[in-house]
């Protein structure tokens, strides 16, 4: 019982020592660490949510608390008839997200211009399930989200980094 115990334990610190982390996790630079997110849909700040605590870091109630606020204009999610079947039923959908952030400090002065990210997909609506096609349109929304999230984490960490040296 006790050898096992060690060798969970050798196995824990072995994992910590090679650089081993958690998929989706980012090394954050220390003004990371609390983030402020401005005029963002319950979606978008949700997926903010996960992927911030993944990282070690939080999402702050209040500007003053934070030591980077990512400002979200003009959010919009789209979607569209790509093709139809020969009986006039949508056979193809494409959904697209778009925003535009900002990245400033508590203080309001801006560390990266206004910039864009967009996210598209498409998928095959199967007429005959119905029902897990509407699940599917949901989890690609979801991936969606997560997708313009890593994004802009990975701009602003990029950005950070760069204005640190």
């Amino acid at each position: 019982m006790l050898t096992k115990k060690a060798a969970i334990f050798v196995m824990a610190l072995l994992l910590s020592a090679c650089g081993y982390h958690l998929r989706g996790a980012f090394q954050l630079p220390e003004n990371m660490k609390a983030v402020y997110i401005e005029g963002a849909s319950p979606q978008l700040r949700e997926q903010f949510n996960q992927v911030i605590k993944s990282s070690s870091a939080k999402l702050v109630e209040s500007r003053s608390g934070a030591g980077i606020v990512i400002k979200i204009f003009d959010e919009n999610f789209n979607r569209r008839v790509l093709s139809l079947s020969s009986r006039g039923k949508t056979n193809e959908f494409e959904l697209f997200y778009r925003l535009d952030y900002e990245l400033a400090n508590a203080g309001d002065v801006s560390l990266m211009k206004r910039q864009p990210v967009e996210v598209r997909r498409e998928y095959y609506n199967d007429q005959q399930f119905m029902i897990a096609k509407d699940n599917e349109e949901t989890v690609i929304r979801k991936e969606m989200y997560l997708q313009a999230v890593h994004t802009i984490v990975n701009r602003a960490r990029v950005a950070l980094e760069a204005s640190a040296k």
